[in-house]
């Protein structure tokens, strides 16, 4: 039999992202500059991902130090290293097998950084207790959730299993349940309303699976991506009693958790409104939700950790879950030590507190007078129009295209909001990516791109975009 035949149908099933196609153009158009062909720019800006450093953000000095630390520990007896830096440093090593970065840890992750996640979710959730064995560390989040994933649907279910799954969404949580077997059920986010999630809508989902699968799991995204909405209390509370009567299980995305900035706008954990709500529900709902360090304040994408914190989960379906957590040995040591600093910072008092505490400021202004800055120019330009910006890191605008444009891109065979942004890539030298990758409405096109830059980046995406789209208009209208 060849490798072909033997291919899971489920994995055939999983749809190549948009982004293939955009990536093999972009480094195309990067080797004709590299070979001195004449364009309109001189580099291809890339703000398709949520990468934070790519974007020309700063990572933190305090991260960074006792990263090094950590790698090269002759550096705790240099002087150029803050005094809380290379207590830190030493501290780690002493959880880490012979001292070294190099040593495996335990497969949930090192003990000792386990229990500074639970004390900073106790803190966070205004003292609602969080407990170390409900916490497994892992590769960053979508590893984790992918795993629980994989307890939660049953290959061999007769009907399918279903996800309640968000539209638009995070692309690679759909794409997680389809190559397992199971059956994505959309709730659509109502835009018109800031991209508010109705919990009338999450009853039709339920109702439109019938006949079709077996719902077990509801999948939230707060603050939202690619949407930057940030869910209210009374939403989040409707959310928990839709789940406790249909019996579904929580699956709680909250990575950008520390990014909300919407003047109106708080983050609140689904733990903490849970707890909050008392039984039945405190006692009966059952939850999963995900941090990482690629989308908290560090913006280490590269050094892969986040964790999984369980709530009301019962202790034989735990023993799976260790077990299905146990198969990659460990989380790399880097990132778990990441992990550590993103939720044990420099305090007040602490040598390294100031530059930590201005480093902090300045990113979270950036990111404030982004929002706005995208949101004011995107809604400037005819033919686009962006909902307010609440949290996350990504604008998500509607693209209104010409219908002569959309006949262009069937002709084509690209979907009209990927054929836009291919047109955007080759003309203007602009990477960013198609709603169409993250799911929209029937007859509606998005573009998605990254706000979490330095304010320059930003400012010449928002050149390029305005630009560009100008032209477009003029071509097509």
């Amino acid at each position: 039999m060849s490798v072909l035949q033997a291919i899971n149908p489920n994995v055939r099933n999983m749809k190549p992202l948009e982004y293939s196609i955009l990536a093999r153009q972009a480094s195309r158009i990067n080797e004709e500059l590299r070979q001195g062909v004449k364009k309109p720019y001189q580099e291809v800006l890339d703000v398709y991902s949520g990468d934070p450093h790519k974007g020309g953000v700063k990572p933190l000095s305090y991260v960074r130090q006792v990263l090094a630390a950590c790698l090269y520990p002759q550096l705790v007896n240099s002087s150029k290293l803050p005094v809380d830096v290379k207590q830190t440093a030493q501290r780690l090593l002493g959880g880490c097998d012979g001292g070294s970065v190099g040593s495996y840890t335990a497969t949930m992750g090192i003990p000792e950084i386990v229990h500074k996640v639970s004390e900073f979710i106790t803190r966070r959730d205004a003292g609602v207790p969080s407990y170390p064995e409900n916490i497994c560390i892992s590769p960053g989040s979508q590893w984790s959730l992918s795993n629980i994933l994989h307890i939660l649907l049953n290959a061999e279910s007769s009907p399918r299993n279903g996800v309640l799954s968000p539209v638009p969404c995070h692309n690679t949580t759909p794409m997680s349940v389809t190559g397992l077997g199971a059956v994505v059920i959309p709730y659509y986010l109502s835009e018109e309303q800031g991209w508010e999630l109705q919990v009338g809508e999450l009853h039709r989902a339920l109702e439109s699976a019938k006949g079709v699968c077996k719902p077990v799991a509801l999948y939230i995204i707060n603050p939202g991506n690619p949407t930057g909405h940030v869910q209210s209390r009374k939403s989040m509370q409707e959310v928990i009693r839709f789940v406790s009567e249909k019996k579904l299980f929580l699956l709680a995305d909250e990575v950008y958790q520390e990014y909300v900035f919407g003047e109106k706008s708080e983050f609140v954990s689904y733990k903490r409104v849970l707890s909050e709500m008392g039984p039945p529900f405190s006692d009966t709902v059952e939850l999963a939700s995900f941090h990482s360090v690629s989308k908290g304040l560090p913006g280490e994408c590269g050094l892969r950790c986040g964790y999984v914190e369980l709530v009301n989960m019962d202790p034989t379906v735990m023993k799976y879950i260790f077990t299905r957590f146990s198969i990659d040995t460990c989380t790399p040591v880097l990132g778990q030590i990441a992990l550590d600093l993103m939720v044990d910072p420099p305090q007040p008092g602490d040598p390294s507190y100031p530059l930590y505490h201005m480093e902090k400021q300045n990113i979270s202004n950036t990111l404030i007078d982004n929002a706005k800055r995208a949101v004011e120019v995107v809604n400037s330009l005819p033919g686009l129009c962006c909902q307010p910006l609440e949290g996350g890191t990504f604008a998500f605008p509607r693209v209104y295209l010409p219908p002569s444009f959309i006949q262009k891109a069937k002709e084509v065979g690209l979907e009209p909001d990927t054929f836009y942004c291919s047109r955007l890539l080759e003309e203007a030298g602009l990477l960013i990516s198609p709603g169409f990758e993250y799911g929209q409405k029937e007859g509606t096109y998005h573009i998605r791109f990254c706000i979490m830059t330095s304010a320059e980046t930003l400012e010449e995406v928002l050149r390029r975009l305005t630009c560009f789209h100008t032209q477009f208009m003029k071509d097509f209208s």
